[in-house]
């Protein structure tokens, strides 16, 4: 990998601890393997600059998402501030079917689960797909990592 590659990416992940509302045993554990995957495997970066890799720190202010890039020294880069409204129909779907899946595997047959499971990916993947148009011209990122960063959105909406 070539150093302006290598350079594009995320070497942190935090969320503000004030802005996170406690879900469930299940919620707390995706959001730990979110922020682990999306730090091992990622495509991150700011258009016009290469000055990654970066950290980012994301926090909810007044019902929208702030995106706080730093250098990995901690230099500021840009905070990018994403409104929630267009997400309002796909968490309150995502949040409904994830009750429904999380109720489902201690009861239903694993055909249930299967097409429960499947319902869920489709609307994480609606999430991911509107996180990166609404990310477009700020955050270069692939999709993998804006379907990582959408279930760390989803982290930060949970009232738990």
């Amino acid at each position: 990998m070539g150093a302006e590659a290598n350079s594009q990416r995320l070497v942190s992940v935090t969320l503000d601890d004030a802005s996170i509302g406690r879900g469930n045993a299940d919620q707390e554990h995706e959001r730990l393997i979110a922020i682990y995957d999306l730090v091992e495997e990622n495509t991150f970066g700011v258009p016009g600059r290469k000055d990654g890799p970066y950290s980012l720190h994301i926090s909810i202010v007044d019902k929208k998402v702030a995106l706080d890039i730093r250098t990995k020294d901690g230099d500021s880069v840009v905070v990018h501030i994403v409104s929630l409204m267009p997400f309002r129909r796909i968490l309150k779907d995502y949040f409904a079917v994830c009750e429904s899946y999380y109720a489902a595997i201690r009861t239903a047959t694993p055909a249930q689960i299967e097409a429960i499971d499947m319902g869920r990916r489709g609307l994480h993947n609606d999430g991911a797909h509107l996180l990166a148009e609404r990310l477009k011209g700020k955050i270069e990122c692939d999709f993998n990592t804006a379907r990582r960063l959408f279930t760390l959105l989803t982290a930060l909406h949970w009232k738990g």
